[in-house]
Protein backbone atom coordinates (compact mmCIF):
# COMPACT_ATOMS: atom_id res chain seq x y z
CA UNK A 1 0.00 0.00 0.00
CA UNK A 2 1.60 3.23 -1.17
CA UNK A 3 1.88 5.93 1.49
CA UNK A 4 1.43 9.68 1.08
CA UNK A 5 1.49 12.49 3.60
CA UNK A 6 -1.99 13.73 2.60
CA UNK A 7 -4.58 12.94 -0.11
CA UNK A 8 -3.60 16.25 -1.75
CA UNK A 9 -0.13 14.81 -2.38
CA UNK A 10 -1.73 11.94 -4.28
CA UNK A 11 -3.67 14.35 -6.50
CA UNK A 12 -0.57 16.45 -6.98
CA UNK A 13 1.59 13.50 -8.06
CA UNK A 14 -0.93 11.88 -10.36
CA UNK A 15 -4.55 12.20 -11.44
CA UNK A 16 -6.26 8.93 -10.45
CA UNK A 17 -9.07 7.81 -12.73
CA UNK A 18 -10.53 5.26 -10.33
CA UNK A 19 -11.88 6.00 -6.85
CA UNK A 20 -9.19 5.76 -4.20
CA UNK A 21 -9.80 4.37 -0.72
CA UNK A 22 -7.67 6.36 1.70
CA UNK A 23 -6.47 4.46 4.76
CA UNK A 24 -5.37 6.12 7.99
CA UNK A 25 -3.86 3.33 10.11
CA UNK A 26 -2.80 5.82 12.77
CA UNK A 27 -6.48 6.57 13.46
CA UNK A 28 -7.13 2.86 14.06
CA UNK A 29 -4.18 2.75 16.47
CA UNK A 30 -5.54 5.71 18.46
CA UNK A 31 -9.03 4.19 18.71
CA UNK A 32 -7.68 0.76 19.66
CA UNK A 33 -5.60 2.17 22.48
CA UNK A 34 -8.47 4.33 23.72
CA UNK A 35 -10.87 1.40 24.04
CA UNK A 36 -8.31 -0.73 25.81
CA UNK A 37 -7.53 2.08 28.24
CA UNK A 38 -11.14 3.02 28.95
CA UNK A 39 -13.35 -0.05 28.58
CA UNK A 40 -13.19 -2.20 31.74
CA UNK A 41 -13.32 -5.52 29.93
CA UNK A 42 -12.43 -7.36 26.73
CA UNK A 43 -12.65 -5.57 23.38
CA UNK A 44 -13.78 -7.62 20.35
CA UNK A 45 -13.55 -5.82 17.01
CA UNK A 46 -16.67 -6.31 14.85
CA UNK A 47 -14.99 -7.32 11.58
CA UNK A 48 -18.10 -6.56 9.51
CA UNK A 49 -17.51 -2.83 9.95
CA UNK A 50 -14.34 -2.95 7.86
CA UNK A 51 -12.74 -6.29 6.95
CA UNK A 52 -9.69 -4.75 5.24
CA UNK A 53 -6.51 -6.68 6.06
CA UNK A 54 -4.70 -3.48 7.07
CA UNK A 55 -7.41 -2.81 9.67
CA UNK A 56 -7.14 -6.27 11.22
CA UNK A 57 -3.35 -6.11 11.23
CA UNK A 58 -3.27 -2.62 12.76
CA UNK A 59 -5.71 -3.58 15.51
CA UNK A 60 -3.73 -6.70 16.38
CA UNK A 61 -0.48 -4.71 16.44
CA UNK A 62 -2.11 -2.33 18.92
CA UNK A 63 -3.40 -4.96 21.31
CA UNK A 64 -6.92 -5.70 20.03
CA UNK A 65 -6.59 -9.44 19.44
CA UNK A 66 -10.21 -10.48 19.93
CA UNK A 67 -12.61 -10.38 17.01
CA UNK A 68 -16.38 -10.59 16.55
CA UNK A 69 -16.86 -12.59 13.34
CA UNK A 70 -20.05 -13.32 11.41
CA UNK A 71 -18.98 -15.81 8.73
CA UNK A 72 -16.34 -18.35 7.80
CA UNK A 73 -14.80 -15.80 5.43
CA UNK A 74 -14.31 -13.35 8.30
CA UNK A 75 -12.85 -16.15 10.41
CA UNK A 76 -10.38 -16.94 7.63
CA UNK A 77 -9.44 -13.26 7.32
CA UNK A 78 -8.65 -12.98 11.01
CA UNK A 79 -6.75 -16.27 11.02
CA UNK A 80 -4.64 -15.03 8.12
CA UNK A 81 -3.94 -11.49 9.27
CA UNK A 82 -4.01 -11.84 13.06
CA UNK A 83 -3.02 -15.47 13.69
CA UNK A 84 -3.60 -16.73 17.20
CA UNK A 85 -6.35 -14.21 17.92
CA UNK A 86 -9.51 -15.08 19.83
CA UNK A 87 -12.70 -15.16 17.77
CA UNK A 88 -16.37 -15.11 18.75
CA UNK A 89 -18.93 -16.25 16.14
CA UNK A 90 -21.59 -13.73 17.09
CA UNK A 91 -24.01 -14.08 14.19
CA UNK A 92 -27.12 -15.55 15.89
CA UNK A 93 -28.03 -17.70 12.86
CA UNK A 94 -25.32 -19.88 11.31
CA UNK A 95 -25.26 -22.90 9.02
CA UNK A 96 -24.27 -26.24 10.47
CA UNK A 97 -21.30 -26.36 8.12
CA UNK A 98 -20.10 -22.93 9.29
CA UNK A 99 -20.43 -23.90 12.96
CA UNK A 100 -18.54 -27.14 12.41
CA UNK A 101 -15.75 -25.49 10.41
CA UNK A 102 -15.39 -22.72 12.97
CA UNK A 103 -15.14 -25.18 15.84
CA UNK A 104 -13.07 -27.98 14.34
CA UNK A 105 -10.92 -26.12 11.79
CA UNK A 106 -10.36 -22.76 13.47
CA UNK A 107 -10.69 -23.40 17.19
CA UNK A 108 -13.64 -21.06 17.69
CA UNK A 109 -15.39 -21.76 20.97
CA UNK A 110 -17.73 -18.79 21.40
CA UNK A 111 -21.10 -18.85 19.62
CA UNK A 112 -24.13 -16.60 19.80
CA UNK A 113 -27.75 -17.80 19.66
CA UNK A 114 -31.24 -16.42 20.23
CA UNK A 115 -33.48 -19.49 20.15
CA UNK A 116 -33.57 -23.14 21.24
CA UNK A 117 -33.29 -24.33 17.63
CA UNK A 118 -29.97 -22.53 17.17
CA UNK A 119 -28.69 -23.94 20.46
CA UNK A 120 -29.56 -27.46 19.30
CA UNK A 121 -27.84 -26.78 15.97
CA UNK A 122 -24.64 -25.58 17.67
CA UNK A 123 -24.52 -28.62 19.94
CA UNK A 124 -25.15 -31.00 17.05
CA UNK A 125 -22.60 -29.39 14.71
CA UNK A 126 -19.88 -29.48 17.36
CA UNK A 127 -20.53 -33.09 18.32
CA UNK A 128 -22.07 -32.22 21.67
CA UNK A 129 -18.99 -30.27 22.76
CA UNK A 130 -18.89 -29.18 26.39
CA UNK A 131 -16.16 -26.55 25.98
CA UNK A 132 -18.42 -23.98 24.33
CA UNK A 133 -18.96 -20.38 25.35
CA UNK A 134 -22.64 -19.81 24.64
CA UNK A 135 -23.89 -16.22 24.34
CA UNK A 136 -27.66 -15.68 24.43
CA UNK A 137 -28.59 -12.67 22.30
CA UNK A 138 -31.35 -10.57 23.86
CA UNK A 139 -33.60 -8.10 22.07
CA UNK A 140 -33.35 -4.71 23.76
CA UNK A 141 -34.58 -1.20 23.06
CA UNK A 142 -32.77 0.70 20.29
CA UNK A 143 -34.46 4.06 20.83
CA UNK A 144 -31.20 6.00 20.93
CA UNK A 145 -29.68 4.58 17.74
CA UNK A 146 -29.47 6.03 14.24
CA UNK A 147 -29.81 2.46 12.95
CA UNK A 148 -32.13 0.19 14.87
CA UNK A 149 -30.98 -3.43 14.81
CA UNK A 150 -34.12 -4.67 16.54
CA UNK A 151 -36.45 -7.10 14.83
CA UNK A 152 -34.14 -9.54 13.09
CA UNK A 153 -32.19 -10.97 16.03
CA UNK A 154 -32.59 -11.37 19.76
CA UNK A 155 -35.01 -13.12 22.07
CA UNK A 156 -37.40 -10.99 24.09
CA UNK A 157 -36.09 -10.77 27.68
CA UNK A 158 -39.48 -11.98 28.95
CA UNK A 159 -39.10 -15.18 26.90
CA UNK A 160 -35.39 -15.60 27.57
CA UNK A 161 -35.29 -17.47 30.91
CA UNK A 162 -35.85 -20.95 29.45
CA UNK A 163 -33.17 -20.36 26.80
CA UNK A 164 -30.72 -18.99 29.37
CA UNK A 165 -31.28 -22.04 31.56
CA UNK A 166 -30.83 -24.40 28.59
CA UNK A 167 -27.60 -22.68 27.56
CA UNK A 168 -26.34 -22.82 31.15
CA UNK A 169 -26.92 -26.57 31.26
CA UNK A 170 -25.41 -27.17 27.83
CA UNK A 171 -21.87 -26.08 28.58
CA UNK A 172 -19.20 -26.52 31.21
CA UNK A 173 -17.53 -23.30 30.14
CA UNK A 174 -18.93 -19.76 29.80
CA UNK A 175 -22.57 -18.83 29.42
CA UNK A 176 -23.36 -15.21 28.82
CA UNK A 177 -25.85 -12.62 27.65
CA UNK A 178 -25.31 -10.36 24.67
CA UNK A 179 -27.30 -7.52 23.13
CA UNK A 180 -26.98 -4.66 20.67
CA UNK A 181 -28.48 -1.24 21.38
CA UNK A 182 -28.34 -0.29 17.69
CA UNK A 183 -25.74 1.25 15.41
CA UNK A 184 -24.55 4.83 16.00
CA UNK A 185 -26.15 4.99 19.44
CA UNK A 186 -26.53 8.61 20.49
CA UNK A 187 -27.72 7.94 24.04
CA UNK A 188 -25.15 6.53 26.52
CA UNK A 189 -27.83 5.47 28.99
CA UNK A 190 -29.14 2.99 26.42
CA UNK A 191 -26.44 0.57 27.57
CA UNK A 192 -27.42 0.87 31.21
CA UNK A 193 -31.09 0.32 30.33
CA UNK A 194 -30.22 -2.78 28.28
CA UNK A 195 -28.15 -4.19 31.13
CA UNK A 196 -31.11 -3.76 33.43
CA UNK A 197 -33.25 -5.79 31.02
CA UNK A 198 -30.55 -8.48 30.81
CA UNK A 199 -30.22 -8.63 34.60
CA UNK A 200 -33.96 -9.15 35.04
CA UNK A 201 -33.94 -11.99 32.52
CA UNK A 202 -31.09 -13.69 34.39
CA UNK A 203 -32.89 -13.36 37.72
CA UNK A 204 -36.06 -14.87 36.26
CA UNK A 205 -34.01 -17.75 34.85
CA UNK A 206 -32.28 -18.33 38.18
CA UNK A 207 -28.81 -18.42 36.59
CA UNK A 208 -25.67 -16.33 36.74
CA UNK A 209 -23.96 -15.11 33.58
CA UNK A 210 -20.24 -15.64 33.18
CA UNK A 211 -20.13 -12.92 30.49
CA UNK A 212 -22.07 -9.74 29.82
CA UNK A 213 -21.46 -8.62 26.24
CA UNK A 214 -22.73 -5.08 25.64
CA UNK A 215 -22.20 -5.41 21.89
CA UNK A 216 -21.42 -2.48 19.63
CA UNK A 217 -23.26 0.71 18.77
CA UNK A 218 -20.51 3.06 19.94
CA UNK A 219 -20.79 6.13 17.74
CA UNK A 220 -18.58 8.30 15.62
CA UNK A 221 -19.05 11.93 14.67
CA UNK A 222 -20.75 12.87 11.41
CA UNK A 223 -22.35 16.06 10.07
CA UNK A 224 -25.42 16.75 12.16
CA UNK A 225 -24.58 13.89 14.54
CA UNK A 226 -22.18 14.91 17.29
CA UNK A 227 -22.53 12.25 20.00
CA UNK A 228 -21.79 12.65 23.68
CA UNK A 229 -18.20 11.94 24.70
CA UNK A 230 -17.24 8.25 24.59
CA UNK A 231 -16.36 8.53 28.29
CA UNK A 232 -20.08 8.96 28.96
CA UNK A 233 -20.76 5.59 27.33
CA UNK A 234 -18.09 3.92 29.46
CA UNK A 235 -19.58 5.49 32.61
CA UNK A 236 -23.06 4.22 31.71
CA UNK A 237 -21.75 0.70 31.12
CA UNK A 238 -19.83 0.69 34.40
CA UNK A 239 -22.92 1.82 36.31
CA UNK A 240 -25.09 -0.76 34.57
CA UNK A 241 -22.61 -3.56 35.25
CA UNK A 242 -22.35 -2.60 38.93
CA UNK A 243 -26.13 -2.86 39.25
CA UNK A 244 -26.46 -6.26 37.52
CA UNK A 245 -27.06 -9.49 39.40
CA UNK A 246 -23.75 -11.09 38.43
CA UNK A 247 -20.95 -12.73 40.37
CA UNK A 248 -17.50 -11.26 41.03
CA UNK A 249 -15.81 -13.17 38.21
CA UNK A 250 -18.33 -12.22 35.49
CA UNK A 251 -16.52 -10.87 32.43
CA UNK A 252 -17.50 -7.73 30.53
CA UNK A 253 -17.15 -7.69 26.73
CA UNK A 254 -17.88 -5.19 24.00
CA UNK A 255 -17.90 -5.37 20.18
CA UNK A 256 -17.06 -1.94 18.74
CA UNK A 257 -16.96 -1.67 14.97
CA UNK A 258 -17.81 1.84 13.79
CA UNK A 259 -16.04 3.55 16.70
CA UNK A 260 -12.76 1.80 15.93
CA UNK A 261 -12.63 2.43 12.19
CA UNK A 262 -15.00 5.21 11.05
CA UNK A 263 -12.29 7.85 11.24
CA UNK A 264 -9.70 5.65 9.62
CA UNK A 265 -10.76 5.84 5.99
CA UNK A 266 -12.13 8.18 3.35
CA UNK A 267 -12.58 7.95 -0.40
CA UNK A 268 -11.29 10.20 -3.14
CA UNK A 269 -13.80 10.54 -5.98
CA UNK A 270 -13.61 12.42 -9.26
CA UNK A 271 -16.31 14.71 -10.63
CA UNK A 272 -17.34 13.44 -14.06
CA UNK A 273 -20.10 15.98 -14.68
CA UNK A 274 -21.92 18.84 -13.01
CA UNK A 275 -25.59 19.67 -13.58
CA UNK A 276 -26.47 22.61 -11.39
CA UNK A 277 -26.29 21.37 -7.80
CA UNK A 278 -25.92 17.72 -8.91
CA UNK A 279 -22.42 16.27 -9.12
CA UNK A 280 -21.89 12.99 -10.97
CA UNK A 281 -18.99 11.09 -9.38
CA UNK A 282 -17.02 7.97 -10.23
CA UNK A 283 -18.05 6.54 -6.83
CA UNK A 284 -21.46 6.04 -5.29
CA UNK A 285 -23.91 3.97 -3.30
CA UNK A 286 -22.94 0.68 -4.95
CA UNK A 287 -19.39 1.48 -3.88
CA UNK A 288 -18.37 2.96 -0.55
CA UNK A 289 -21.28 5.38 -0.10
CA UNK A 290 -24.14 3.05 0.86
CA UNK A 291 -24.97 5.02 4.01
CA UNK A 292 -24.94 8.32 2.13
CA UNK A 293 -27.66 7.00 -0.16
CA UNK A 294 -29.81 4.78 2.02
CA UNK A 295 -29.40 6.43 5.43
CA UNK A 296 -28.97 9.86 3.81
CA UNK A 297 -25.95 10.71 5.93
CA UNK A 298 -24.21 13.86 4.61
CA UNK A 299 -20.59 12.83 5.13
CA UNK A 300 -17.91 15.54 5.44
CA UNK A 301 -16.25 16.60 2.19
CA UNK A 302 -13.46 18.75 0.84
CA UNK A 303 -12.45 19.56 -2.72
CA UNK A 304 -9.11 19.43 -4.54
CA UNK A 305 -8.20 20.68 -8.00
CA UNK A 306 -5.29 19.62 -10.16
CA UNK A 307 -3.83 22.24 -12.52
CA UNK A 308 -0.55 22.36 -14.43
CA UNK A 309 0.93 19.33 -12.65
CA UNK A 310 0.11 20.84 -9.28
CA UNK A 311 -2.87 20.56 -6.94
CA UNK A 312 -4.47 22.59 -4.20
CA UNK A 313 -7.43 22.39 -1.87
CA UNK A 314 -10.21 24.68 -3.06
CA UNK A 315 -11.89 26.89 -0.48
CA UNK A 316 -14.16 29.90 -0.69
CA UNK A 317 -17.94 30.38 -0.48
CA UNK A 318 -19.74 27.07 -0.02
CA UNK A 319 -23.06 25.77 -1.33
CA UNK A 320 -24.95 22.48 -0.89
CA UNK A 321 -24.68 19.75 -3.53
CA UNK A 322 -26.16 16.31 -4.11
CA UNK A 323 -24.20 13.42 -5.57
CA UNK A 324 -24.95 10.75 -8.15
CA UNK A 325 -22.80 7.64 -8.49
CA UNK A 326 -21.42 6.11 -11.72
CA UNK A 327 -23.98 3.32 -12.23
CA UNK A 328 -27.05 3.51 -14.47
CA UNK A 329 -29.38 2.97 -11.49
CA UNK A 330 -31.34 6.07 -10.49
CA UNK A 331 -31.22 5.10 -6.81
CA UNK A 332 -27.45 5.62 -6.96
CA UNK A 333 -28.15 9.02 -5.44
CA UNK A 334 -26.69 10.65 -2.33
CA UNK A 335 -28.90 13.65 -1.41
CA UNK A 336 -26.53 15.21 1.11
CA UNK A 337 -26.38 18.14 1.38
CA UNK A 338 -22.63 18.12 0.78
CA UNK A 339 -21.11 21.56 1.29
CA UNK A 340 -18.49 22.39 -1.34
CA UNK A 341 -17.12 25.49 -3.07
CA UNK A 342 -19.45 27.19 -5.55
CA UNK A 343 -17.19 26.61 -8.56
CA UNK A 344 -17.00 22.79 -8.56
CA UNK A 345 -16.36 21.53 -12.09
CA UNK A 346 -15.59 18.40 -14.06
CA UNK A 347 -12.20 16.94 -13.19
CA UNK A 348 -12.17 18.17 -9.60
CA UNK A 349 -11.56 15.67 -6.81
CA UNK A 350 -13.72 15.33 -3.72
CA UNK A 351 -12.55 13.58 -0.58
CA UNK A 352 -15.51 12.13 1.32
CA UNK A 353 -14.51 11.54 4.91
CA UNK A 354 -15.45 9.24 7.79
CA UNK A 355 -16.13 6.23 5.53
CA UNK A 356 -14.01 3.76 7.48
CA UNK A 357 -17.09 1.96 8.81
CA UNK A 358 -19.35 0.23 6.30
CA UNK A 359 -17.65 1.93 3.35
CA UNK A 360 -15.41 -0.53 1.53
CA UNK A 361 -17.24 -3.31 3.40
CA UNK A 362 -20.44 -2.55 1.46
CA UNK A 363 -18.89 -2.05 -1.96
CA UNK A 364 -20.17 -4.09 -4.94
CA UNK A 365 -19.16 -4.60 -8.55
CA UNK A 366 -22.51 -3.54 -10.03
CA UNK A 367 -22.33 -2.21 -13.61
CA UNK A 368 -18.62 -2.97 -13.72
CA UNK A 369 -17.79 -0.31 -11.14
CA UNK A 370 -16.56 -0.81 -7.60
CA UNK A 371 -12.87 -1.41 -8.12
CA UNK A 372 -10.83 0.93 -5.94
CA UNK A 373 -7.17 1.53 -5.29
CA UNK A 374 -6.09 1.75 -1.65
CA UNK A 375 -3.39 4.07 -0.34
CA UNK A 376 -2.45 5.22 3.15
CA UNK A 377 -1.91 8.74 4.41
CA UNK A 378 -0.47 10.33 7.54
CA UNK A 379 -2.80 13.27 8.12
CA UNK A 380 -5.61 13.37 10.68
CA UNK A 381 -9.20 12.37 9.86
CA UNK A 382 -11.77 15.07 9.17
CA UNK A 383 -13.25 14.60 12.65
CA UNK A 384 -12.47 12.54 15.73
CA UNK A 385 -13.99 11.23 18.94
CA UNK A 386 -10.52 10.75 20.43
CA UNK A 387 -9.17 14.22 21.06
CA UNK A 388 -7.31 14.54 17.75
CA UNK A 389 -7.47 17.82 15.85
CA UNK A 390 -11.00 18.15 14.59
CA UNK A 391 -12.93 20.69 12.61
CA UNK A 392 -16.64 21.28 12.39
CA UNK A 393 -18.39 19.08 9.86
CA UNK A 394 -21.95 19.57 11.01
CA UNK A 395 -22.13 22.79 8.99
CA UNK A 396 -19.73 24.83 6.84
CA UNK A 397 -16.49 25.88 8.52
CA UNK A 398 -18.05 29.03 9.98
CA UNK A 399 -19.40 26.85 12.82
CA UNK A 400 -15.90 25.95 14.06
CA UNK A 401 -16.34 27.91 17.32
CA UNK A 402 -19.09 25.54 18.45
CA UNK A 403 -16.73 22.57 18.10
CA UNK A 404 -14.01 24.37 20.08
CA UNK A 405 -16.54 25.08 22.85
CA UNK A 406 -17.66 21.43 22.83
CA UNK A 407 -14.07 20.16 23.05
CA UNK A 408 -13.30 22.49 25.96
CA UNK A 409 -16.47 21.47 27.79
CA UNK A 410 -15.59 17.79 27.43
CA UNK A 411 -12.07 18.47 28.67
CA UNK A 412 -13.40 20.20 31.81
CA UNK A 413 -15.78 17.31 32.45
CA UNK A 414 -13.00 14.74 32.19
CA UNK A 415 -10.75 16.69 34.57
CA UNK A 416 -13.50 16.71 37.21
CA UNK A 417 -13.79 12.93 37.24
Amino acid sequence: MQRYHTPLDLVRMRAPERPVAIARPDAVSVAARWFQDNFKGDVFYAVKANPSPWVIETLAANGVTSFDVASIREIELVAQHAPGSRMAFMHPVKSRAAISAAYFDHGVRTFSLDCHEELDKILDATGGAKDLNLMVRLAVSADGAAYSLAGKFGIDPLQAPSLLLAARRATQELMGVAFHVGSQCMRPTAYQAAMTQASRALVRAGVFADVVDVGGGFPSVYPGMTPPALEDYMDSIERGFAEMMVHETTELWCEPGRALVAEASSVLAKVELRKGDALYLNEGSYGTMFDAAHAKWPFPVKMMRRQDDDAHEVEGPLKPYRFYGPTCDSIDHMPGPFWLPEDVREGDYIEIGMLGAYGVAMSTGFNGFGEVETISVEDAPMASMYGLARRSIAKPRSDLQNVVKLSRARGKKRRKK
